[in-house]
């Protein structure tokens, strides 16, 4: 996921998609937990019903 977030930081995206899946949550909580810390990122929300819901997070990335 650190590779990723660089990756589109340094591509130019605003905003990406984290695709942990629905499951027990655990792997979601791991992944919002990294987020919450990350420099790179800005925000961070559940992915609305269009967006595949519970089972994604999206990230809004800092401006360069």
């Amino acid at each position: 996921m650190e590779q990723f977030l660089d990756e589109a930081f340094i591509g130019g995206l605003r905003c990406v998609c984290v695709i942990h899946g629905k499951g027990t949550g655990t792997l979601r909580s791991v992944v919002r937990e990294r987020l919450s810390h990350h420099p790179l990122v800005s925000s961070y929300r559940a992915g609305l019903d269009g967006e595949g819901g519970v089972g994604v997070t999206i990230v809004d990335l800092v401006e360069k």
